[in-house]
């Protein structure tokens, strides 16, 4: 998939057919799109693990946790910040609201000011054609120290690629439409393990 540049990127958020449009609100800078990728803004909502004396997460047990309890919801205003301690993992999202076409899929990955003191800011990089919300960010401290963390900071780069045509399948996957970030559907996938667990199951019996 050809990657976007800058020309085609400025194209690209100002196409005047809103269906071919990437939708990318606000961008408070034009500055924010670089040679070869879009800068994208921490927001201001975040989710915090807590830690729990209950079972941990098996999307294939019987009883499922849930996970919008064990984790606190923080707002954090514009000029404020969230003190990121070193292991610690925090969900956070963008402050642009983005909305993919279905020609363009995209990347999210860290600037690496950030990513020289440690911090990651998300695992599940890829963006789906069709995708539109707020993108969740997996905020992981992996240096020694604390790292203050400041709402409307450019967080992170979003590189764009252009498919070889409009897919026939836009994202319609569990998160859709988010603001702010959204907790993990990973216990929607119960049924796909139940089924694992019937194939081995099935597997067995014929040894």
């Amino acid at each position: 998939m050809p990657q976007f540049h800058h020309e085609d990127l400025a194209n690209a958020v100002t196409d005047p057919i809103l269906e071919q449009r990437l939708v990318v609100m606000p961008l408070i800078d034009k500055g924010q799109i670089g040679p070869a990728s879009i800068d994208v803004r921490l927001g201001t909502e975040f989710r915090i693990l807590r830690r729990t004396d209950e079972a941990g997460l098996d999307p294939g047990g019987q009883d499922l946790p849930d996970v919008e309890r064990i984790q606190e919801h923080v707002s954090i205003p514009i000029g404020e910040c969230l003190w990121l301690h070193p292991g610690q993992f925090v969900l956070g999202s963008t402050l642009e609201y983005l909305r993919f076409p279905s020609h363009l899929s995209g990347y999210v990955v860290g600037r690496s000011s950030w990513g020289r003191v440690g911090l990651l800011i998300a695992t599940a990089i890829m963006v789906q054609p069709g995708f539109g919300g707020n993108l969740t960010l997996e905020l992981v401290n992996h240096g020694e120290g604390p790292i203050a963390l400041y709402p409307g900071s450019r967080i992170g780069q979003l590189t764009v690629h252009s498919l070889a045509g409009p897919t026939e399948h836009p994202y319609e996957g569990k998160y859709i439409g988010p603001t702010g970030p959204q907790v993990s559907r990973l216990t929607k996938e119960r049924a796909e393990i139940d089924h694992l667990k019937g194939v081995a199951e099935r597997l067995r019996t014929r040894t």
